[in-house]
C-alpha cells in the first residue's frame, strides 16, 4: 500500500515538474530598473520609488498568458524633497501609515505590434482599486533578456487624493513610468506574433 501512495505521489508530481519547465521564467532586476512617477504642477512633482518588487509570470510561452504583478512600498518615495516627500506620504496622498502598498496586477495583456502591449490590471493606491491601462514597449525580444518599458496614468481623485498641497497647484492626471530590465532565467522563448 504504502508503494502505491508513493507512485500514485511521484506521478502527481513529474507531470507539474515537466509543465514547469515548459514555461518561460523570468527574473526582473530591481538593481537595473526603476519606477518613476511625475505630475504637472505650479512646482515639479516627480520622483521614484526607492522599494519595490515586479514579477513577470507566464502559463504558456505564448506572451499573452503573461501576468505582470508590481508592489510598491508607497513610503519609499523620494522626489529629493523631504518636504515634497512627507507631504506625499502623509494622509492626504498615499497614506502610507494605513495603505503602505501600491499595487498593479494585470488582468488582460494584449499584444498590439511585434514589439508593443497593452495590459489592464487592477491598480491599488490607498485601499482603492480601478482597472487602469498600462502601455509596453518591449526590446531584446528572444535574446534570453530584455527591457520593457511602459506607462500608466490615472486620475489622483479617483483614488481619494483631492487635497493639495499650499501654494502650489497640481494637475489630477499622474503619469507613471516602468523601465524594467529581466533575464528568463528558465523555460523556452516566449512566442510572440510577428
Amino acid at each position: 500500500m504504502r508503494i502505491v501512495t508513493v507512485c500514485l505521489l511521484a506521478s502527481a508530481l513529474i507531470p507539474s515538474l515537466s509543465r514547469a519547465q515548459d514555461v518561460p521564467v523570468f527574473a526582473i532586476s530591481t538593481v537595473d530598473s526603476s519606477i518613476k512617477f511625475n505630475v504637472k504642477a505650479s512646482v515639479a512633482i516627480g520622483g521614484t520609488f526607492d522599494n519595490w518588487n515586479a514579477t513577470l509570470t507566464f502559463t504558456s510561452p505564448v506572451v499573452t498568458t503573461g501576468v505582470l504583478d508590481v508592489e510598491i512600498q508607497a513610503a519609499s518615495v523620494d522626489t529629493g524633497s523631504g518636504l515634497k516627500d512627507s507631504k506625499l506620504k502623509g494622509p492626504d496622498f498615499f497614506d502610507a501609515a494605513n495603505n503602505p502598498l501600491i499595487t498593479f496586477k494585470s488582468t488582460k495583456l494584449v499584444q498590439t505590434s511585434p514589439n508593443t502591449f497593452e495590459v489592464d490590471g487592477n491598480f491599488t493606491i490607498r485601499g482603492v482599486t480601478r482597472q487602469e491601462r498600462l502601455t509596453l514597449a518591449v526590446s531584446g525580444v528572444g535574446t534570453g533578456s530584455g527591457q520593457i518599458k511602459g506607462t500608466l496614468y490615472f486620475d489622483r481623485k479617483d483614488y481619494g487624493m483631492n487635497s493639495g498641497i499650499p501654494f502650489i497647484r497640481i494637475a489630477n492626471r499622474v503619469e507613471v513610468n516602468v523601465d524594467l530590465k529581466g533575464n528568463r532565467v528558465s523555460g523556452p522563448p516566449l512566442v510572440l506574433k510577428q
